[in-house]
């Protein structure tokens, strides 16, 4: 099992490879980036100014976003029915 350390470093460094749009073949400067982070921040927390700072969060890639839209557009409209009026005698 990996250790908590190597879990964050893991977490942010497909953080940062997301941010960059996905490219391929960065994974060692994805991690080298998230490992120094990490080590800023553990620096950081010894030198008495503990601040707890978790991995960005997953956000949704502008394809993503753009494939939601898109659905959003393509459904039509819910019709709502029409009442009934009777006719006037």
């Amino acid at each position: 099992m990996l250790e908590p350390r190597d879990e964050w470093i893991k977490k942010r460094a497909y953080a940062i490879w997301e941010e960059e749009g996905h490219p391929s073949g960065r994974d060692a400067e994805h991690w080298a980036q998230a490992s120094s982070e990490r080590i800023a921040l553990e620096k950081t927390v010894a030198n008495g100014s503990a601040i707890d700072i978790k991995p960005k969060a997953k956000r949704k890639t502008a394809v993503a976003a753009a494939a939601v839209a898109e659905e959003k557009s393509a459904k039509p409209a819910k019709k709502t029915p029409k009442k009934a009026v009777a006719p006037k005698v």
